[in-house]
Formats: structure tokens, sequence, C-alpha cells
């Protein structure tokens, strides 16, 4: 049993980068989080446009286009199809947000166990 649990050891920590490379891999790291981070930002843009256009293109229907009821009901058809995009826009942005946050304290972890063993490495404890 010892050597299964000793050979999953020694896979995982197969897939970290060398701890030689512990400041090439934090600027990395860095910068894919901040990658992330400004496609967020574009998410949460696009999902407020959306809303934002859809209750426009509604309010503009109901309140300015009373006597033509056929353009009326498509103006309300589009505000609802904008709605729904918006809505799935949303989904998409919170399940995105919750997946950068995971790889966020992934990469914390991997940061600490390379800390780890660039100290026991300095100290030949190896």
């Amino acid at each position: 049993m010892e050597k299964k649990n000793d050979s999953l050891r020694e896979r995982l920590l197969a897939h970290l980068p060398q701890p030689e490379n512990l400041e090439g891999y934090r600027e990395d790291t860095a910068s894919l989080l901040a990658k992330h981070e400004k496609a967020l930002f574009w998410e949460k843009w696009t999902n407020r446009m959306l809303s934002f256009l859809a209750i426009a293109i509604f309010l503009t229907a109901n309140l300015f286009l009373k006597p033509d009821m056929t353009r009326m009901v498509s103006f309300d058809v589009v505000a609802g199809i904008l709605f729904f995009l918006a809505t799935v826009n949303g989904l998409q942005e919170f399940i995105y947000r919750n997946q950068v946050s995971l790889l966020k304290e992934v990469k914390q972890l991997q940061l600490q166990v390379l800390e780890v063993q660039a100290t026991l490495l300095k100290n030949g404890d190896r």
C-alpha cells in the first residue's frame, strides 16, 4: 500500500515545475490570472449591455409604440430573447468566475509546494 501512495505522490509532483523555476512560474501564474480577470471583466460588461438593451427595447416598445400592436409585440419578443441571452451569459459568467477562483487557489497551492521544495533543496534535506 505504501508503494501506491508513493507512486501517486511522485506522479502528482511530476506535473509541477521544478523549484529552480519558481520565479518564472510565479510570473506565468500572475499573467495567466490577469488574463482571466480581463476576460471576466468583458463577460460582465457584455452581460450588463445585453440586459440594458433588453430593458431599453422593452420600455421603448411599451411606452412609445402603443398604436402599432404588431410592432410592439415584435419588440417585446426581441427584448425577451435579449433578456434570455443576458441570463444565459450571466450564468456563464458565474461559472467562469468560480473556475477562475478555483484556479487561483490551485495555483497558490502549487506555489506553496514549490516554495517548500525550494527550501528543502536549499537545506539539502531532499
